[in-house]
């Protein structure tokens, strides 16, 4: 273990659908304190359900008000009596006080370059100024490039990102995707950039799982399940169409499935003998360790999940209003690393009780290719350490400049 005296690194998760952005944070926060002794991290998050979670010694989160994106993409408080523009606002201030507080030597935002419709501009400017190493997350895939053109032009984002961040962490390898795909990349950006490779997941001697699961299961999950009833009444029809698919299913139907969509799939399930369903586990890796297969919508942590446990996967990604998981599992299928199904041919019983047949027996991902690495942790912890460690050259580079 190697030792930061008194470091500090400040995260950023905005947290409007899902779980995936604080899921991605705690897995880097919690790798950075088993690896450096001495070293703090504190987590921004928005995440309605961020205290459901486990979290390491030296690792803590600040919670900032709710906000929720609709399936349209628009976004509203979660507070139906709070205006949207003042529960911004107080985001803002609670982000920027934080930072003030905590005085982070490195600040690391996940996915939003400038946070939630702009509500990071004002700190990473107080920060960039006091000498803080500036640090941009991305997913190895953010979007269709014509949806995050759109998207980063409102804002003028790209050049902002060359204007504050220091350092700019791709969680993929380079030969699977390029997540500014399409956009004209200044070489100063791209000299940032560094393909980390994805981020393994490991149980944890000291985890134990909230329940035990009898047998030999294939897992459906819909990551956070704000979009994944669709998904789960396919699973059933083909159930229910084909009686020779007697597979023991188990399924999570996610935290922030809503009400009336869950007790609707729990009536239907219950009619299904091979079926158990639950709604939420705070350590999906054990759930995914335990399963002879895996189907899920493709997520970031979900997929990294099933490479880690090296699980046999069939995926049936959302296409809308994001394509993310979509371009991730076209990827991912034509790399032969996983089974792909559209939503649209996934409705067809027959179809899909056949691939759900057939998945238990797929050749697991690491039998098929090893392009996929999983060593982002470990570079990561070797970056935080070019920057922070006592002496480092471009610790010394952001500080003098800042000055």
């Amino acid at each position: 273990m190697r030792r930061l005296e008194h470091a500090r690194i400040l995260m950023y998760s905005h947290d409007t659908f899902g779980l995936g952005h604080l899921r991605r944070c705690r897995t880097i926060a919690h790798s950075l304190v088993e690896n450096y002794r001495g070293l703090s991290v504190l987590i921004i998050s928005g995440s309605t359900i961020a205290g459901a979670f486990d979290y390491r010694v030296r690792v803590d989160f600040v919670k900032i008000p709710s906000i929720i994106k609709l399936h349209n993409g628009d976004y509203t408080s979660i507070d139906r009596h709070t205006d949207l523009h003042e529960t911004l606002e107080m985001r803002e201030s609670i982000i920027r006080h934080t930072a003030e507080s905590f005085q982070p030597d490195l600040f690391i935002v996940d996915k939003e370059p400038l946070g939630l419709r702009g509500e990071l501009e004002d700190t990473l400017s107080y920060l960039k100024t006091h000498g803080t190493t500036l640090v941009l997350g991305l997913r190895e895939v953010m979007d269709a490039p014509h949806l995050l053109k759109a998207e980063w032009a409102k804002r003028d984002v790209l050049r902002k990102i060359g204007m504050f961040y220091d350092s700019i962490w791709v969680y993929g390898p380079e030969d699977f995707y390029d997540p500014l795909t399409g956009f004209d990349v200044s070489p100063a950006v791209r000299s940032r950039m560094h393909y980390v490779g994805f981020l393994q997941r490991y149980i944890s001697l000291a985890d134990v799982p909230m329940r035990e699961v009898e047998g030999n299961y294939i897992l459906a999950t819909t990551g956070g399940g704000g979009d994944g009833a669709d998904l789960i009444h396919n699973i059933f029809d083909a159930y229910h169409h084909d009686p020779s698919l007697t597979h023991k299913l188990l399924i999570v139907l996610g935290p922030f499935m809503p009400a009336r969509k869950r007790r609707k799939l729990v009536k239907k399930g219950s009619a299904i003998p091979h079926v158990e369903i639950i709604e939420f586990d705070n350590r999906m890796e054990n759930l995914i360790a335990g399963a002879r297969a895996v189907v899920s919508m493709g997520g970031y942590n979900t997929f990294c999940e099933i490479l880690s446990f090296d699980k046999p996967a069939l995926i049936v990604p959302r296409v809308t209003p994001r394509e993310e998981q979509l371009i991730r599992a076209k990827r991912a299928a034509e790399l032969g690393v996983i089974d792909m199904l559209l939503p649209a041919e996934a409705e067809d019983p027959a179809r899909l009780a056949q691939a759900l047949k057939r998945l238990p027996d797929r050749a697991p991902p690491s039998h098929v290719t090893s392009k996929l690495k999983l060593d982002g942790l470990e570079k990561i912890t070797d970056l935080v350490g070019e920057w922070l460690e006592p002496g480092s050259q471009k610790r010394l580079t952001v500080v003098e400049s800042s000055n």
